[in-house]
């Protein structure tokens, strides 16, 4: 039970399987841990993810975002797409916390999950920003110069490497987390983008990858 006296699941299995699969400090472990209950209070009136996960909320959301950041160990400067509940943008900041020039853009347009984000930036401290508008918008106003662009569970792979091209075309790789339906996935955007683009397999799902993209080019006419 939860102070409130609200039944929560109990995630001391699941969280101990998760950190199994992505290591973190102790430092880490415990913004971790602050996230966590902050998203189990606001589930309960916002529906931030699918209930049926949550006794899995380690390993299929918090491990699931961390195992990005070993494919951009260097980059400090991440933008989250689509944040919603915080994944994988909140995990990255968490861990990312206290290295100089750290700072995640958590782009979110609905305005209960924003505030939802908010609230989880200042109970855990950690390096991010959130910005309340479309994804089209802060691509066209971002001046700050992006490593990573980041997007879970938010659409097809041709509408992410619309959103995502922005960036990538400045410099960034952009990681997209991605189910058993990859293959039909990447086959559908090359019909319309020129993908330097490669998979690694998921650390959290047997039948899941990550798709990184490392160049992007428009074969039509916007």
């Amino acid at each position: 039970m939860n102070k409130s006296g609200q039944g929560t699941p109990d995630l001391g299995d699941d969280k101990e399987r998760a950190l199994a699969l992505v290591s973190v400090s102790r430092e880490t472990e415990a913004r971790l841990d602050i996230f966590v209950d902050a998203l189990l209070r606001w589930q309960s009136k916002l529906n931030l993810v699918a209930p049926s996960t949550l006794p899995e909320l380690w390993t299929r959301h918090i491990a699931d975002s961390l195992q990005l950041l070993a494919l951009a160990p260097q980059a400090r400067v991440w933008a989250d797409l689509g944040s919603g509940g915080g994944f994988p943008g909140m995990p990255i900041a968490c861990a990312l916390a206290g290295q100089t020039g750290a700072k995640v853009y958590l782009i979110e347009s609905n305005g209960k999950k924003a505030a939802f984000l908010r609230a989880a930036v200042r109970a855990t401290a950690a390096p991010a920003v959130v910005h309340q508008q479309r994804i089209e918008k802060f691509g066209e106003t971002c001046a700050e110069a992006v490593q990573v662009v980041t997007a879970r569970a938010l659409a097809p792979l041709k509408t992410l490497c619309v959103q995502a091209f922005p960036f990538v075309a400045k410099g960034a790789i952009a990681l997209f987390p991605k189910g058993q339906d990859v293959e039909a996935e990447l086959t559908d955007a090359a019909k319309y983008w020129r993908l330097q683009a490669s998979r690694v397999p998921s650390r959290t799902s047997p039948d899941g990858s990550v798709v990184v993209i490392r160049a992007l080019e428009s074969l039509r006419e916007s």
